[in-house]
Formats: C-alpha cells, structure tokens, sequence
C-alpha cells in the first residue's frame, strides 16, 4: 500500500505591541524579575474586566491581509476552557467561531515551482503564563512565571496542503519572514514569540486508509520541525505496516533523543468548551479601518523579490538572499541609489562584508555602517582612490568606530599608489630580497608571483595598485629571465 503524508501547522506568534492583550501591563519583560509586569487582570483575579488591545487587532488584521484572507466585519472573543497551571483563569480568552481573518493563503517556493498552502484562519487569543521547571534538594518542582501571561499572541492556522517536512519548513520560513516584514511578530523561535505545532497524518493514496491526526508539540526551530515531522511520518507508516492501531494523540518532540513521544489523547473542540466571553462584547472592523490598514501594507517579501529580479537584474538566489530581512533588503536599495544604480557592487558588499560582520556582531541590526559610508567606499575603490583590500579593512574600522572612509583613508595614508616609478622601486626591492621566488619562477613556477605580490603589497601596507603592482613585477621577473 502506497501512502502519502498529511500535514497541517499551527503557528502562534506573539503580536508586537507595548502592552498585554487586555490589560496595561508592558510587554517587554524578557529581562525582568519573574511576576513584575503583572496586574489583576493579567493574574486573573476575581471581578476583574479586561479591555481590547486596539494595535494588537491591527496587527492581526494587517496579517490576515497579508495572508489574502477575508476579514469578516463582526469577530468575537470565546472562552476556551481547560485546567493548566500555566493559565492563571483556568480558561484562555481567545476566538472560535468569529476569529479575525478566514480562507487565505501562501504560497512559497522559487525558481519555477511554487507550493499553495490555504489559510484556515488567524484568530487573536492571550498568551499563557510561563513554567519553570527546577530540581531542588526535595526533588523536582516547577515555577510559574506570570510575565509573559497576557501577551496578544496570533494563531494561524494551514490547512492541511503540505505533503513533506520539508514543505513544512519551508511554509515556516515565509511565514515568519512575512509577519517581520509586516512588524507583526519579531518571530525569534529562540524567544518564544514563533512557535509551532504540527498536525501529521497519513493516508493511503487509494483512499482506503486514513490515519488519525497527531499533534507534535515543544518544538523549537526550523529544523526541529522538520525532524520531528520526518520521525513522526515514518513512525505511523511503520506502525501501519506492522498492523498497529494508531490513535489521534498529542506527542511531544524530544530533540535530544530524536522521538517524539506520546503525551496525551488529542483534544476535540466540545472539550474546550468554548462559549462567548461574557465580558467583552463582539467587536464590529469597519471597512473604512481595513481598507486604511490595507493602504499602509508595506511591500511583502515575495513582491520584493520578484521586483528585485525584475527591475534590478537579480538571480533568484540574490534576490531571496538579500530580501531575506526588510532591514538588509531596505540597506540595499538606499545603497543602490547612493551609488548610482550599481547593483552589482552593492549586492556584492551587501551580501560579502556586511554578512560577515552581522554573523560576528550580532545580527544585521547591529552593524554601525551606514549606507552612506559604504556607498563612499564604493565610490573611492571605482575611482582607484583605494583598493579592494584596503577597502575591506577601512570597513572593518569604520564599523568598530563610526568614522568617515574618507577620514580613516586620509589620516592612515592609505590612499592607492599608483606611481608607477614608486611601485618599480618596491618592486625591485622585492625581488632583490627573494632570490628562491625569482628562481622557482625562472623554473617555470608561474603561482611564485603570487608571492611576490603579496610582499610588495606587504611593503606598500596594502595600497599599491594591483593591476600596477602585477605589471611592475612581470616586468622585472621577465628582465631576470
């Protein structure tokens, strides 16, 4: 029997505003003491009234927008009900019936093929509190963390269209890359604010078997992800095979071992039950609201890709690479227009140096290189002011202190020789002081120049003029022979 896979996610995404769902309490608490940014409503004390966090349906509106999906003029708020220590009411205020947005869509892949995964839903709920879990003296005991309990947090919900891992990962990806570009969510899965579970199935591709869904949980990366998706894919086709009942469960991933492991039999939706929460009244999105949000949509990642491709000559890959954060996709276009419409070099710069010192510095955001400094050092090594390598270096400086190019070129004295009369007398220097290069060019080692370039480029401190530098030194070399 042939089987095909069947794959549904639901991803939550914490909403990025100031404050808390329904209450004032901040949100940035990631650096502060456990139960500080807490109040009564967020602690779910008796006879408190929550109030509507007006940006966080905005921003979960702006999402369904960008999802292509409808959004219903009337939505409303439901109790979900179930007893968890880290849900301080006892019950979640969320959506079900009425959530935010309905039937989307996104679609994702490149170089000619493309994958289409419909939008169930995005509905608006409040994040849950958090556990911490111990070993003291006594044994194993776990914390509550009230912090993060009321953070407006989206769910969006696929439908079930993927048929891979893979596809599933790759719907993650341009998932969070859209509510980045949009400043939905940060999406930093290492924080908590992009979190996933996965619905797997399988299914026979004759019909005559379907097989229950099962809900992976505690997963924590891309990669997590995909291997817990392909364990999972293979532990029920095995089970199949070997006449084992499957049954529709929550599992838990464990990343160290490589399992995922039965937690619970899976919840329905009776066993929630939802009902409309009494103190909120349903809420009414005029059409002239989502049409002013529409408007302001900014330009989404797959847009800006095929623009990119398009209007500045890109590859695919390029394009994907530097359209990958709006942050670097913006830097390059300001960059382009600095220079003058060099896309080429500024692709190069973008994705060479500035990559490299994002992955050492901490992130693109990080680099103290402006635009306009780059594009100045662009300028100067076009107009042989300074080479390539020197360049380089000034970047690295220019990054560590914020100074101008042209300010670190001058002082430095790193400006490009290309006197040929100077260059000859290093040059000559050079080859005096290296008898065993010379000799293993004169034998027919042509790669000994290379060599020699570097010491006259070593002596000149980098600002020697290559093309100058290679001549002088063939020019001498050829006088030897």
């Amino acid at each position: 029997m042939e089987f095909e896979t069947v794959i549904g996610l639901e991803v939550h995404a914490q909403v990025l505003t100031r404050t808390k769902m329904f209450c004032g309490c901040t949100t940035e608490s990631a650096n502060l003491p456990p139960n500080s940014a807490v109040c009564p409503v967020c602690l779910g004390m008796p006879g408190v009234l929550p109030t509507v966090n007006r940006a966080a349906v905005e921003k979960t509106v702006m999402t369904g927008l960008a999802l292509d999906c409808e959004v219903p003029r009337f939505n409303r708020f439901d109790r979900k009900n179930y007893i968890y220590p880290d849900l301080m009411k006892g019950y979640q205020i969320s959506q079900y019936e009425l959530p935010m947005a309905v039937r989307g869509e996104l679609t994702f892949g490149g170089n000619g093929s493309s994958k289409r995964v419909g939008i169930t839903r995005v509905h608006l709920e409040e994040d849950t509190a958090r556990l911490l879990h111990r070993v003291g003296p006594d044994g194993e005991y776990s914390l509550v963390d009230v912090n993060r309990g009321g953070i407006p947090l989206m769910e969006i919900v696929s439908d079930p269209d993927m048929r891979s891992p893979d596809e599933a990962r790759q719907y993650l990806i341009e998932l969070r890359r859209i509510l980045r570009y949009i400043g939905a969510s940060s999406g930093n899965m290492e924080e908590g604010a992009f979190r996933c579970d996965a619905n797997v199935s399988i299914r026979s591709t004759d019909g005559s078997f379907v097989g229950p869904k099962v809900e992976i949980k505690n997963m924590n990366s891309f990669r997590a992800v995909e291997r817990a998706l392909v364990y999972e894919e293979q532990r029920q086709r095995e089970a199949v095979a070997a006449n084992q009942r499957l049954v529709q469960e929550t599992r838990g991933w464990v990343e160290e071992q490589g399992v995922t492991v039965s937690q619970r039999e899976k919840e329905y939706a009776d066993d929630y039950r939802y009902f409309p929460e009494p103190d909120l009244p349903p809420l009414e999105l005029e059409d002239a609201w989502v049409g002013e949000i529409r408007g302001r949509m900014p330009e989404l990642p797959a847009a800006r890709r095929e623009r990119f491709e398009a209007e500045l000559g890109l590859s695919d890959a390029e394009a994907a690479l530097l359209t990958e954060e709006p942050q670097v996709a913006d830097y390059y276009e300001r960059l382009v227009s600095l220079t003058g419409g060099n896309v080429r070099e500024s692709a190069n710069w973008v994705s060479g140096e500035l990559f490299a010192l994002a992955r050492s510095g901490g992130g693109f955001e990080q680099i103290n290189v402006a635009p306009e400094q780059l594009a100045d050092l662009i300028e100067m090594v076009g107009a042989g002011e300074i080479n390539l390598r020197t360049a380089k270096g000034v970047l690295a400086q220019v990054a560590e202190t914020g100074r101008a190019p042209r300010e670190i070129v001058a002082d430095q004295g790193l400006a490009q020789v290309s006197d040929e009369s100077m260059v000859q007398a290093v040059v000559a220097d050079v080859v005096a002081a290296n008898p065993q290069a010379v000799a293993d060019f004169k034998g027919g080692k042509r790669s000994a120049i290379g060599f020699l370039i570097g010491q006259v480029m070593q002596r000149m401190r980098g600002t020697g003029n290559p093309e100058i530098v290679r001549r002088a030194l063939e020019h001498a070399l050829d006088e030897q022979t």
